[in-house]
């Protein structure tokens, strides 16, 4: 089923940070986009972050976003406390949006380094390379707080290009094969036992509605999703879980078997 988040009457904050990266990460937002300003060279560090996150999204999808993108870590926990927590407007999940700003981006950073690779060989060449990333930084760290103060923490994330990007690189991903083991979804174990109460969706950062999107086969295909286990760890029935096809189709086969045994004995005695 499609995204339906106006389905919910109200959003809960609830905690998102369940590793030490996700607590603390946001230290490094505000080390690049503050301190770059001073020392430029920190910003040298950002290219590092996109190609690991790029990388990983090849087999996991969003999964930078939910558990090591440091304006996440920023968004959740120092600006989430403080946040109206409304819903996103609908304008700012659209694609024409998404495109846009990623397209704004491409220019925007490819202009200013047509400008800095004039200075290649000179002692300013990688201070002003380290600039322009922090300046970037600092920007989301700015409009992408105000929003997540007015509106919602994750709002940025809707059309973050970092996030954009990672979408298309999981679509690549997917196209040739590299998500089948690696891609962990989440899962609803036991449809049957869902109470439909909706708080998987009320606390989902990106205002998904899990419990009104799991497909055939269980799994949450939503590519907005940012695997950060928040709807996992509190779901009140307990039946949610991250999974890949492997270990959701062992599952299967292990229910189907203690179904099969049970209906042995019931049937013996």
């Amino acid at each position: 089923m499609g995204s339906n988040a106006g389905s919910v009457p109200f959003y809960l904050k609830t905690n998102r940070s369940f590793s030490a990266i996700r607590r603390y990460a946001w230290i490094f937002t505000v080390l690049i986009g503050l301190g770059g300003q001073f020392v430029p060279a920190l910003g040298l560090l950002v290219p590092l972050i996109m190609i690991a996150l790029v990388g990983m999204s090849l087999f996991k999808g969003k999964y930078w976003c939910g558990n090591f993108c440091p304006h996440g870590s920023f968004f959740d926990n120092l600006l989430q406390p403080i946040s109206r927590h409304v819903k996103i407007p609908q304008f700012l999940r659209s694609r024409l949006l998404v495109a846009a700003v990623l397209l704004f981006f491409i220019y925007n950073m490819t202009n200013r380094f047509v400008r800095v690779y004039g200075l290649l060989g000179t002692d300013s060449f990688y201070e002003r390379l380290g600039f322009i990333f922090a300046n970037t930084y600092l920007m989301v760290l700015l409009v992408g707080g105000l929003l997540a103060v007015v509106i919602n923490p994750r709002t940025w994330c809707h059309f973050c290009p970092m996030g954009t990007m990672q979408t298309i690189f999981y679509k690549l991903g997917k196209a040739l094969g590299l998500t089948k083991k690696t891609d962990q979804k989440v899962t609803i174990k036991h449809p049957e036992l869902c109470h439909s109460c909706g708080k998987c969706a009320r606390v989902c950062p990106m205002q998904l509605t899990p419990y009104l999107e799991f497909s055939a086969n269980h799994q949450l295909g939503n590519e907005s999703c940012i695997r950060c286990y928040t709807c996992v760890y509190n779901c009140p029935a307990g039946i949610l879980q991250m999974a890949n096809k492997q270990k959701l189709m062992k599952e299967k086969a292990v229910f189907a078997e203690n179904i099969f045994y049970e209906d042995f004995d019931v049937q013996g005695k």
